[in-house]
């Protein structure tokens, strides 16, 4: 155990924070180099939590792990990034540690009996020294649970767990080339207010994740989300980027089959790509190379081999998506053909998906020319015919090219209404349909308030 020395931590933290290696006249110059080759390095971070209950199983099992809820970052933790254990109950932040294993679906199912199954091994770096007050430092660095820890935010971070016996270049070059487990020690508590002006630092995250939709009204205003491109947002009707991010992070695993048969300029590709799972997409007329010429009215993939499917259909002939002669794009939302040819793209999607996995279907209604068309009521009457309901989430429409203000006049004075949003069905393969039929009514004890 040690005790800091508060005013030597200082002078160091002020000058590192900014930046201003030239400064630090008293670092030799093999340090130096080092210092200057770790600030300048591609370096990560991430924070997990655990309360006063969950923390002894952390620190036997050097395993740190998480539920559904943040598993889109926990699972971009890779082997040599540094982590943080934020106490939710004591307000305590311990580091710091690296992952010695890239993030696994129940790397040990058995800890914590299952209820954290998004892990990663870990080692500390040193005596692990627990901070004080952490969840206001985590707020001053803008620090959050659902997004990485931006790289300012982390030099910071790195900076206050200094052990008092090492110095500044000593403690960089530890970090950059520590390649050995040691045993876990846990030295006493120390205030990190007193240690440097954290508040100078601009410490805003590299790349903000969001939290997955609780509710079943999604509102994306852009198109993408991330540092990387995602589909094309000048493509006819593209999907949002994060519609699918919410899809395949609550009903899919890393690794995972996503399909795609109507995959327009890529969206579902490219969040796959980046989010870990596998993806087969497919096009009537393909905009590019990575995306497979088929008709979704035959999928060319075997029965029962698909962990999740996901369409966007086209809502009528209001939009030309393509000069393909065969595409149901082409044909009225108004005449059952439009219904009956997108039922052989349900049949389909049926036949590959698994069993007790899920379709996600993005429509939406049609008014023209002073007519309602209730696609999405239409569509979802054929749905039904195969897959049971899981939910009905609202879409908002952005990026119209009715949104604007002539046509909210219009809209107001001819006295008909502008499409808001859409439908995203979210269906399932039923598991066993004999079972299914045998099921008994369910009993829910509701609570019952006076009026």
């Amino acid at each position: 155990m040690f005790k800091s020395s508060f005013l030597s931590n200082k002078v160091h933290f002020t000058l590192l924070t900014k930046y201003k290696l030239s400064r630090i006249s008293k670092f030799n110059g093999v340090n130096q180099l080092k210092t200057r080759e770790f600030l300048k390095s591609e370096i990560h971070g991430q924070l997990f939590a655990c309360t006063e209950s969950t923390k002894k199983e952390c620190f036997e099992h050097l395993l740190f792990a998480t539920n559904k809820t943040y598993s889109p970052v926990a699972m971009r933790v890779k082997k040599g990034y540094f982590l943080f254990l934020f106490d939710l109950d004591a307000d305590l932040l311990y580091g710091v540690f690296k992952a010695t294993s890239d993030a696994g679906v129940n790397i040990q199912p058995d800890a914590w009996k299952g209820k954290y199954p998004y892990q990663v091994k870990v080692k500390p770096i040193g005596i692990i020294t627990p901070l004080e007050n952490a969840k206001k430092l985590l707020k001053t660095l803008g620090v959050k649970r659902y997004s990485p820890i931006g790289k300012k935010a982390l030099i910071k971070l790195l900076e206050i767990c200094r052990p008092e016996n090492l110095s500044i270049e000593e403690w960089f070059d530890v970090l950059s080339n520590d390649d050995n487990l040691i045993p876990l020690e846990i030295s006493t508590k120390k205030s990190w207010e007193l240690l440097g002006d954290v508040k100078s630092v601009d410490a805003k995250p590299e790349e903000e994740l969001p939290l997955l939709e609780a509710t079943t009204l999604w509102d994306f205003p852009r198109q993408n989300y991330g540092k990387t491109k995602k589909g094309n947002n000048k493509y006819p009707g593209v999907t949002p980027a994060l519609l699918i991010w919410n899809l395949i992070w609550r009903y899919t695993e890393v690794g995972d089959l996503v399909v795609d048969p109507m995959c327009g300029s890529g969206t579902t590709l490219d969040v796959c790509k980046e989010e870990g799972r596998r993806a087969i997409c497919y096009d009537i007329a393909p905009v590019r190379p990575d995306i497979k010429q088929n008709d979704a009215r035959k999928i060319p993939l075997a029965s029962d081999s698909v962990d999740m499917v996901f369409v966007d259909s086209p809502y009528g002939d209001n939009i030309r998506y393509n000069e393909h002669p065969a595409s149901i794009g082409k044909i009225s939302s108004e005449t059952e053909l439009f219904y009956d040819e997108l039922e052989k793209v349900i049949s389909e999607c049926h036949r590959i998906l698994k069993k007790g996995k899920v379709l996600g279907w993005l429509i939406g209604d049609q008014w023209v020319k002073k007519k309602f068309t209730p696609v999405g009521f239409k569509l979802y009457q054929r749905l039904t015919k195969y897959f049971e309901t899981v939910d009905i989430i609202c879409i908002t429409r952005r990026g119209q090219s009715s949104h604007t203000g002539l046509w909210y006049n219009r809209a107001r004075r001819f006295n008909f209404y502008l499409r808001g949003f859409k439908y995203l069905f979210i269906m399932k393969k039923p598991l066993d349909k004999d079972k299914e039929k045998t099921k008994k009514p369910r009993k829910i004890n509701w609570n019952n308030y006076k009026r």
